[in-house]
């Protein structure tokens, strides 16, 4: 029993250590633009951190695309006609 707790509470921890906060994430992205030479509050500054936003909204569906492709496609389980 001692064991199977000790499992659950490794995974929960390894789990959780994985978690990005919405604030953690946008302060990195500032801190990334900062670091391009953009300066907070101008449009370069915005424009950087929306390409940073989008560049990870790609990756995520290029990362579910390769999932999906995994498994047959978006058509996997369905008769195709």
């Amino acid at each position: 029993m001692t064991v199977s707790k000790l499992a659950a509470g490794l995974l929960l921890a390894l789990l959780c250590s994985g978690c990005v906060t919405m604030e953690e994430r946008r302060a990195a992205d500032e801190a990334r633009c900062r670091s391009y030479g953009f300066r907070a509050g101008s449009e370069g500054f915005a424009n950087c951190l929306l390409q940073v936003d989008l560049d990870r909204s790609a990756d995520r569906r290029y990362q579910f695309d390769r999932f999906d492709a995994g498994f047959g496609g978006p058509w996997y389980g369905w008769r195709r006609w």
